[in-house]
């Protein structure tokens, strides 16, 4: 997940605090989603045993759609991100998206 563990007494405003009997033992510090979207991105290409750029047009709407079941476009800048690891432009992440939106019927 990349969390880091800190010290309580550093932990800051969006650090979860866990506390045992009572007393403050240690913060869990989460990664930026974005930071998050970046390792997702790594494991798929490790998945498909290549850089996304190589998949072809059918494997990359599906990398697309797998993204999307998992929040990537709620991230800040996530399309431009998808867009640059798929090698494609952002027009075509969004054309994807559409698609894939219009086939469910929403």
């Amino acid at each position: 997940m990349g969390a880091e563990l800190v010290r309580p007494e550093l932990a800051g405003p969006d650090d979860v605090v866990l506390a045992w009997e009572g007393r403050d033992v240690l913060a869990v510090r989460l990664p930026q989603l974005s930071d998050s979207l970046d390792r997702i991105l790594a494991a798929l290409e490790r998945t498909h045993g290549m850089p996304l750029a190589q998949l072809d047009r059918k494997e990359k709407q599906r990398v697309v759609r797998n993204l999307e079941a998992r929040g990537a476009f709620a991230v800040r800048h996530g399309v431009e991100t998808v867009a640059g690891a798929l090698g494609v432009s952002r027009f075509t992440v969004y054309n994807y998206l559409n698609r894939e939106n219009a086939s469910r019927g929403g």
